[in-house]
């Protein structure tokens, strides 16, 4: 890796607010309602501004790529979804409500220079993934840019974090942890509690039976706690996920990438400091794995 693997999870960690506002906005419930679908909870719109670049899939494909939700689920949700809104309809709406957004949480950061410099500078990092083997980033990066540089940084975030994502699925399966595993592991070494995953809606018997499987793998205790293994494992899983991640950053200069560090943390530090987002979520932000 040109970057150190710290630097790598710390582009991520600063970029992935950038990116969650799409999901939690009020703006974007309000998008979602005007195309007709459901908004007294985020689910439904979830699916639909996620799946959107990927065309009318159906759910199938969906559970694939997304992994840790419960096929249940995503039956449930992105079965219904293109007979609501094209994706067509969906990406406008997302683009438009994405800009209300973005204007609204950084204020008078908006045209200015150094968020200008923020963009160019994570656009050529989003420009230079290999996107072979990465279906959602390569979804979202054969999109259009807006001109405006705060879409532009936004699309930018959603590339490079998908980019994490499919390389992210990618770990898990090489190290033999499959969909709601993934999620009892990452309870057991303390990422979140139990209940922040209870979300993705996988039933108590199917995390039961999870947590006894991987028990017999010694990586579990009976309490749900991470054995030293089961640490040594997630520990593992993580430092892939950084090294499949580390490709893009090659195309920015160390010290373009501390530039850039610099430059995210006032916008996400506004962005955060909203209460917009979840202070705890399944992807364990804030987590260190050495």
């Amino acid at each position: 890796m040109t970057h150190a693997r710290g630097t790598i999870r710390q582009m991520w960690q600063l970029l992935e607010p950038v990116h969650a506002t799409l999901y939690y906005a009020p703006e974007m419930f309000d998008a979602a309602a005007g195309l007709g679908h459901a908004v007294d909870e985020r689910w439904p719109s979830y699916f639909s501004y996620r799946a959107a670049p990927l065309g009318p899939v159906g759910p199938e494909l969906v559970n694939a790529l997304f992994y840790s939700f419960s096929p249940q689920m995503v039956e449930r949700y992105s079965a219904p979804a293109w007979l609501t809104a094209t994706p067509e309809q969906v990406l406008d709406a997302r683009a438009g409500g994405m800009d209300r957004v973005l204007r609204r949480l950084l204020g008078d950061r908006i045209g200015s220079r150094d968020l200008d410099e923020a963009a160019k500078l994570a656009r050529r990092a989003a420009e230079a993934t290999d996107t072979a083997g990465r279906p959602m980033a390569a979804a979202n990066a054969a999109l259009p840019w807006r001109e405006e540089p705060h879409m532009i940084l936004w699309q930018a975030a959603t590339i490079l974090r998908e980019h994490r994502g499919d390389g992210h699925i990618a770990a898990l399966q090489a190290h033999g942890i499959g969909p709601i595993d993934s999620l009892v592991t990452h309870a057991a070494v303390g990422a979140a509690p139990e209940q922040v995953f209870s979300s993705r809606q996988w039933t108590a018997d199917q995390w039961t039976a999870a947590r006894e499987r991987l028990a017999v793998r010694g990586l579990v205790k009976p309490d749900g706690t991470a054995t030293d293994e089961g640490h040594r494992l997630r520990t593992e899983v993580e430092r892939l996920t950084d090294e499949l991640a580390a490709a893009p950053w090659s195309a920015l200069a160390p010290a373009e990438t501390a530039k850039l560090a610099d430059l995210l943390m006032p916008p996400v530090l506004d962005i955060v400091g909203t209460g917009l987002l979840p202070m705890q979520s399944t992807l364990g932000i804030g987590m260190t794995y050495e």
